[in-house]
């Protein structure tokens, strides 16, 4: 593989913004849209912790992106830019690299974003990726992860528990009937656009398992919460899959679905600023702490894990 230099010229340089100042400078110098606040994330990826050697460069690079844009779109905030950092194994070919910045640029048009900077090494090991999302919002109109209120009902995007199925199907470790569960895995769709301010109380993206993180917006507010499993919206290959996987889709991650803590009466307003995305209640929050989880005889359920533990 080509030096440093080589590689930035070549194949970042031409993802510049114009506040990345075409790879040139030391930093960007960036002035964010006049009147709003920034939001900013960072994420990682390792090789064999977040993603499997033979997955295609291009969607390695646009799940980068996503994991990321999906925290943005967790805070309600809309997409800027972003640095990215890597560090590459010799083993690697000028062809993967190459198809890593076709997958950065994919994603960079799709979503109105362009790459402001970042930094380049190399490693012994495996692939290791990070990128830093910058986004905006109106002042004071990020939504936070502590705002929930006892008796705000709990409301999730589209469908829960594809990707971890997508993965195992990847594994080898389950027959998924459709591809449609492996897309969902190598390459998520983070729900960037909503205006969701007014509307929730409190947010978070699925990434870690609908329970883990369902309890992070009770910890933050100080609450309990109910869930409802026969109400978590499941897509039609995970239906197919029935009961047997109810625990993996519960706790798999993942999904970068929104998880939303939302006023008693505001749910017709989240149908309408969400428009075509379906949006299902799925529970409650209580006084209390901690996340009890039923099924439809009412029975409490009891899990392994409660979702993904990074240590």
């Amino acid at each position: 593989m080509s030096d440093e230099f080589s590689r930035i010229a070549r194949y970042f340089a031409p993802l510049a913004g114009v506040a990345g100042r075409g790879l040139m400078d030391d930093a960007a110098v960036l002035a964010p849209p006049p009147g709003r606040e920034l939001v900013l994330t960072v994420d990682q990826m390792l090789e064999d912790v977040h993603f499997l050697p033979a997955d295609p460069p291009e969607l390695i690079a646009r799940k980068l992106l996503r994991r990321n844009l999906s925290d943005l779109a967790a805070m309600g905030a809309v997409p800027l830019g972003y640095l990215l950092t890597t560090a590459l194994p010799p083993r690697l070919d000028e062809s993967w690299l190459a198809n890593f910045a076709k997958g950065l640029e994919t994603d960079q048009k799709l979503f109105g974003i362009s790459l402001l900077g970042g930094d380049s090494s190399s490693s012994r090991h495996g692939i290791s990726l990070s990128a830093t999302l910058l986004g905006h919002v109106a002042p004071g109109a990020a939504l936070p992860r502590n705002g929930a209120r006892a008796g705000d009902e709990i409301w999730v995007t589209g469908t829960i528990g594809d990707a971890a199925l997508g993965l195992a199907a990847r594994l080898k470790q389950l027959a998924a009937p459709t591809g449609s569960l492996i897309a969902r895995s190598m390459l998520p769709e983070p729900r960037v656009g909503l205006e969701l301010a007014g509307i929730v109380s409190a947010a978070i993206d699925v990434s870690d398992g609908l329970v883990q993180d369902l309890g992070h917006l009770c910890k933050g507010a100080g609450l309990a919460a109910m869930l409802h499993a026969d109400l978590v919206p499941a897509s039609e290959a995970a239906s197919s899959l029935g009961a047997a996987v109810l625990e993996t889709r519960l706790t798999g991650g993942d999904d970068y679905e929104l998880l939303l803590a939302v006023p008693p009466g505001n749910g017709a307003a989240l149908k309408a600023a969400c428009g075509a995305l379906p949006v299902t209640r799925i529970g409650v929050f209580q006084p209390g702490a901690g996340v009890r989880v039923i099924d439809d005889s009412g029975t409490e359920m009891h899990f392994q894990s409660s979702g993904w533990k990074h240590f």
